[in-house]
């Protein structure tokens, strides 16, 4: 017997049909003798109307407001799933995120796991019950309602599984595991049997949308099996681990594990600051305590005494940046401040490159070759990504996966 949690996102809870889908596949587990504990997203478009409903009276909402209506939106899917399973003879129980005890900070909107209290799940997986938990929120010290930001619900899963000690945590999606790329984009794209950890966190946060990258970051760090699953077909999907041997094998076998792409990405350059210590804080400084994630960085060389200082952010986090960075200008003595929406990033991924030499190059030809222009670059271990203009994104992966044969397994 074991103790799985499984997490289904909003298109697999999407419609009362599907909750009850989700509910057979649930039981099915349980027959099999394992402990299930469930975390469900809201229904698939309810978090949308809920902000669509608070922006239609303004257009920024207080942040602790909006976590207490959002939170709504999985507080009705987990009473739901409850409801069909008790229908089916099984018996359950629902909790939100304050009734677990999921407590968190309190950055509402975005805020961050700092404990789980386990004992009254136990306590029911003891007794035989299967525990439906609302993904997406916690609680802080306070007793405020908050949440974790999109995709929270893939984190709230894998800190169960971390805190029950659990021995798979099992993400259900609409894609059947993880691919080397977006089959949308390329019908060619490969479905990989397994990742690891690092190559997954280096997906989630260069714009893969399979998994949110706290979540990878949180299971990598408590060592959570991870696996990434199909609702509505069966198959293996992908498992997600830390296992050496398939580390080593990979860096023989796979020079690139996939492609990832974002095109929420936007572009500030700040022109003419003095070239000082300290500028880039003075520029990056009031943007962190804005709470803005800052992704891309350039500094130019020196002219005159001056620099540009290129960055990017989030493309929801755009205009308030500009505001910062306009009202701090001036103080800096920057000649001017500029903004671009139509960039996207593109990245390749693969743990291979740390024993293969000449994938930078390899793919810049790609690029060039379809009259592609590089405007940033940023590179790791195991990853390179580039800034593009929005329009050639779609072109520059096709281009890249056939560049590297992704189609086909090693």
């Amino acid at each position: 017997m074991a103790l799985i949690v499984q997490k289904y996102g909003g298109t697999s809870v999407g419609t009362i049909e599907r909750i009850e889908n989700v509910a057979d596949k649930v039981i099915g587990w349980r027959e099999r003798g394992h402990q299930i504990v469930v975390v469900v997203s809201a229904m698939s478009g309810e978090t949308d109307r809920l902000i669509g409903l608070a922006k239609g009276i303004t257009p920024r909402p207080n942040p602790r407001e909006m976590d207490v209506l959002l939170a709504t939106g999985e507080q009705v899917t987990i009473a739901l799933l409850c409801i069909a399973l008790e229908k089916r003879g099984c018996p359950a129980r629902s909790y939100t995120g304050s009734q677990v005890r999921i407590l968190t900070d309190n950055a509402f909107n975005k805020a961050r796991i700092e404990d789980v209290e386990v004992a009254a799940m136990r306590d029911d997986l003891n007794h035989g019950r299967i525990i439906v938990v609302a993904g997406f929120q916690g609680v802080d010290k306070d007793g405020n309602i908050t949440t974790l930001g999109r995709g929270g619900s893939d984190t709230t899963g894998v800190a169960l599984a971390a805190a029950l000690k659990a021995d798979e945590c099992q993400i259900y999606t609409d894609v059947d595991g993880v691919y080397t790329t977006d089959p949308r984009v390329v019908p060619e794209a490969r479905r990989l049997n397994r990742i690891t950890f690092e190559e997954m966190l280096e997906m989630a946060s260069l714009g893969s949308k399979v998994l949110q990258i706290r979540s990878v970051e949180f299971a990598g760090k408590h060592n959570v099996p991870l696996r990434v699953l199909s609702t509505f077909q069966e198959g293996p999907g992908t498992l997600i681990t830390f296992e050496e041997a398939f580390e080593a094998e990979s860096m023989e076998k796979e020079l690139i594990s996939g492609i990832a792409f974002n095109r929420d990405e936007a572009k500030l350059t700040v022109l003419g600051v003095p070239d000082r210590p300290g500028i880039a804080y003075s520029i990056l400084g009031p943007v962190s305590a804005a709470n803005i994630e800052v992704d891309m960085i350039i500094q130019n060389i020196s002219h005159d005494g001056t620099t540009d200082f290129t960055f990017t952010v989030h493309r929801n986090d755009y205009e308030r940046t500009l505001e910062i960075l306009k009202e701090h200008a001036c103080a800096l003595g920057a000649r001017e401040v500029s903004g671009d929406l139509k960039i996207a990033k593109l990245s390749l991924v693969g743990i291979g490159m740390r024993s293969h030499a000449g994938v930078a190059s390899r793919m810049f030809g790609a690029l060039a070759k379809e009259g592609i222009n590089i405007r940033m670059i940023s590179t790791s271990e195991i990853k390179i990504s580039v800034v593009v203009d929005e329009k050639y994104l779609e072109l520059g992966v096709r281009a890249l996966h056939e560049a590297f044969e992704l189609d086909k397994a090693a």
